[in-house]
């Protein structure tokens, strides 16, 4: 087991159920077990202590890399709540933290969320790992790779019942096995020609894009925007986001999809039934 200590601004729930990853889940304990990068591991929280367990010792950096600790959350929040409507959010989901996952899964995995709810994508996402990944155990499988999946179509796609984003996870694939797409290149890139490379994928467009760059590459400017956040956004942010958000809008983004999905309509609900 690797013990991380001294970490703030770090809530496993809020950053595992917010959205931007899909093979975590909670344990009867409140422990949170996924598979990352071909590890199958529980992390449990006990203050500002992080327990990882399923790691060699030695591992730590990458940890301490794939859950963002060496970024001050607690300075961008200072910034974000110059903004009243972002200071709410913020403070009602404190804790969520940018992931730094793995490009190739990331990719997949948010093709695979068009038009579709948290649930059925992880099923997708299980069913395509257990077709096509390495087994590491009992009925557990690893993301499989773009190497592994060379030369796949749509077809072969059919167990996964993805429906139309068979086409294409396949053409994204194809794409990234020819070097067409290249992930150390879009990693050099700015948020604009980085986001115009993804979208010379089939299917992939401005918010698969941005997603994919947010949690994957940790381009902090990109702001994904789905239904909630459109809606977010005419409502409460009609000419853009404040001078505040400025270059990490992405994380902006991520305290006001949680808390104005999770968190506001509970606050509502027990307004109403106090009267």
């Amino acid at each position: 087991m690797k013990i991380l200590t001294d970490v703030k601004e770090l809530d496993p729930a809020r950053t595992f159920l917010c959205g931007q990853c899909f093979r975590w889940s909670e344990n009867k304990d409140g422990s949170f077990s996924g598979i990352v990068r071909n590890r199958k591991i529980t992390v449990t929280q006990k203050g500002e202590k992080v327990e990882i367990d399923g790691i060699p010792e030695g591992d730590g950096n990458f940890w301490r890399d794939y859950f963002d600790l060496d970024a001050d959350y607690g300075e961008y929040i200072a910034r974000l709540s110059e903004d009243e409507t972002l200071k709410k959010a913020c403070e009602a989901s404190r804790g969520i933290r940018i992931l730094r996952q793995e490009p190739f899964e990331t990719l997949l995995s948010f093709i695979i969320s068009q038009n579709n709810n948290i649930p059925r994508i992880s099923g997708i996402i299980a069913r395509f790992s257990e077709q096509f990944g390495e087994k590491i155990g009992d009925n557990e499988y690893a993301f499989p790779t773009s190497e592994k999946l060379r030369g796949i179509e749509a077809g072969d796609l059919a167990p996964l019942r993805a429906g139309f984003r068979a086409r294409y996870i396949a053409d994204a694939v194809d794409k990234i096995n020819k070097g067409e797409i290249n992930f150390g290149e879009i990693d050099s890139l700015s948020l604009d020609p980085a986001r115009e490379k993804l979208k010379k994928i089939v299917g992939v467009g401005d918010k698969v894009a941005d997603c994919v760059l947010l949690f994957a590459f940790h381009k902090t400017d990109a702001f994904p925007k789905d239904v909630w956040i459109k809606r977010i956004m005419s409502e409460h942010f009609p000419d853009g986001l404040p001078k505040c958000a400025v270059g990490i809008e992405g994380i902006a983004q991520q305290f006001l999809f949680d808390y104005f999905r999770n968190i506001q309509p509970a606050e509502k609900d027990t307004a109403v039934n106090c009267q």
